[in-house]
């Protein structure tokens, strides 16, 4: 896949043109250049692709370690799987042949009741991704814009950019507390549109306070809350007050707690004046079956959930004191997610990953402004916890630049 610099490129497009178009010609005896760049957007020319995580079974081929072995901290998913309840439910899954239910009817009473919101105030996807995607290509279009505060997480952006939006980025000060009054003087343009904030932050693990959150809310914008880590978080979510604010937008999933982001599984809790262009934008049948019956399996044994998060909590703080001994690592405090972001103050945080990596020990590296030398651990098992302190201390101070 060409980046998107190589996209950008004026020097190499005429050359890649030809390339596609002669190609494209001698496969039908046509020999005309087909330029292909003139019929795409102009605006996606410079867009960034979304890094993500690859799975277990390709980072085993590629490590030359088996799947067994890997320790797999990179990601954010829950180290305990999904609840015994959730494939026993698929395994009765009987309708895979069938199209799901266009209106998420059960999935939707379910979250309601445990939401306590209305039903009609709730809309799922294919993970919140999806309804990120759907928010932005509802209220964007070129020359609109987007208040963003990096670091955060990444969706945000490139969905945003996707649908032509320009990014007005309010950096986050080094404690990874937000700039409120930059926001506000952003939101004051009035091409700004949405904001979007992750509570807790990905990927500091930070809550947005409530203060913080009553003077984005007085704004003439959309506040979209990303809470896909609230479950391990002290405070709870703000889900309940959408009913009372007209700009208010809160994201779930199950990805985390629920321990399947496998099946891809999100929802929303919107404006009910916004429910209406949501169910004429989103795709008919967004929501697969087996997604469908591994969220109901879920919402009916929550206190199940609600002990798993517990162990992870408890691991997340263990797993901080044993983090703060390693003296190459300055520990960002606070986090109230399934993670912890380590700054690399003795040596390559690159370096240190690789060598992690060829232990088959895999975390997350950032190298971007705010992140720059940082480590992102998610919070494993306690023999996985173990594991990597014990290599984090064999390596300590020795993954020099």
């Amino acid at each position: 896949m060409p980046s998107a610099t190589d996209s950008a490129d004026p020097s190499t497009s005429n050359s890649a043109s030809k390339s596609a178009g002669n190609s494209a010609g001698n496969s039908t005896g046509n020999s005309t250049d087909f330029e292909w760049r003139r019929l795409l957007n102009p605006h996606l020319a410079q867009i960034e692709s979304y890094v993500p995580i690859h799975p277990s079974d390709i980072l085993s081929e590629r490590l030359g370690i088996p799947v067994e072995r890997l320790i797999k901290l990179d990601a954010n998913e829950n180290p305990y799987g999904p609840l015994p309840c959730v494939h026993e439910a698929l395994a009765r899954c009987s309708d895979l042949h069938r199209y799901p239910d266009p209106e998420q009817s059960h999935l939707r009473s379910a979250l309601a009741r445990f939401l306590d919101v209305p039903a009609s105030n709730i809309l799922a996807g294919q993970g919140a991704d999806e309804l990120i995607d759907y928010l932005c290509r509802l209220f964007l279009s070129l020359g609109d814009r987007v208040i963003n505060a990096p670091p955060t997480f990444g969706m945000y952006r490139f969905d945003a950019r996707l649908a032509g939006a320009e990014v007005i980025d309010i950096p986050r000060s080094r404690d990874f507390s937000l700039d409120i009054e930059g926001i506000v003087q952003a939101a004051k343009d009035p091409r700004a549109k949405i904001v979007f904030l992750a509570s807790p932050n990905n990927p500091s693990g930070h809550w947005l306070d409530d203060e913080s959150l009553e003077r984005l809310l007085a704004l003439s914008i959309i506040v979209v809350l990303d809470e896909a880590y609230v479950e391990f978080a002290e405070q709870s979510s703000r889900a309940k007050e959408v009913e009372m604010r007209d700009n208010l937008v809160v994201l779930r999933t199950f990805s985390k707690a629920a321990g399947i982001a496998g099946l891809r599984l999100g929802y929303g809790i919107f404006p009910t004046w916004l429910m209406p262009e949501l169910w004429k934008f989103k795709q008919p049948y967004n929501v697969s079956v087996a997604a469908n019956a591994a969220g109901l399996a879920s919402l009916r044994h929550i206190d199940e959930i609600e002990a798993v998060v517990e162990r992870i909590k408890a691991e997340r703080e263990r797993l901080f004191e044993s983090l703060c001994r390693i003296d190459s690592l300055e520990v960002v405090s606070g986090s109230q997610a399934n993670f912890i972001l380590c700054r690399v103050r003795k040596g390559d945080a690159r370096v240190l990953k690789g060598a992690l990596e060829e232990r088959g020990i895999l975390v997350r590296h950032y190298d971007s402004p705010g992140l720059d030398n940082c480590i992102r651990i998610s919070i494993g098992r306690p023999e996985h916890n173990d594991a990597l302190i014990e290599v984090l201390s064999m390596l300590d101070g020795g993954c020099e630049r």
